[in-house]
């Protein structure tokens, strides 16, 4: 019994997810974001955005939905999904470039290339900022919006996107 104990004990000592929490870095969320732009797939992408991100973009999707009910034969506004890079045309590469801090901020270069046209390379920046977080001791890094190369952003995209 003495040894079961002792054994319990020293698991639970030497356990990671018992010992301090690792918060994932402005280059890793660039990372996760890049792979997600590569694979076509946002979904990881999604727990990273700030909550008022996530809302504005269930928004414009709501709008867009009611759109496309409206008028089943036009496309609407986001007929191509959520912009989440400066133009639509799928890069072959994404790489993260420079990461700049700035106290409870971050941008992160998000460089698209186009190796068989690389004069149409570009370069996105995610703009993230540290989130309090109730239940955990330390803030965490989340997307608040994303400048596009043509300066551009996300946010003001989904705003003017239903203007008219």
């Amino acid at each position: 019994m003495h040894r079961l104990a002792l054994v319990a004990a020293f698991c639970f000592a030497a356990t990671p997810s018992f010992a301090q929490m690792v918060t994932i870095s402005p280059q890793q969320i660039g990372e996760i974001f890049c792979i997600s732009r590569l694979g076509n797939d946002m979904a990881p992408v999604q727990g990273l955005l700030t909550t008022e991100l996530t809302a504005a973009i269930a928004e414009a999707e709501m709008k867009n939905d009611a759109i496309q009910k409206a008028h089943p034969d036009e496309k609407p506004p986001l007929g191509d999904g959520i912009p989440w890079q400066a133009f639509p045309d799928y890069a072959a590469e994404c790489k993260v470039g420079a990461v700049t801090l700035e106290a409870d901020r971050a941008v992160v270069e998000i460089a698209y290339g186009f190796p068989d046209y690389p004069d149409a390379d570009f370069t996105d920046h995610l703009q993230l900022i540290l989130v309090a977080q109730p239940n955990l001791g330390e803030p965490l890094w989340r997307i608040e919006n994303l400048a596009y190369a043509t300066d551009c952003d996300l946010r003001s995209v989904l705003i003017s996107a239903f203007a008219n």
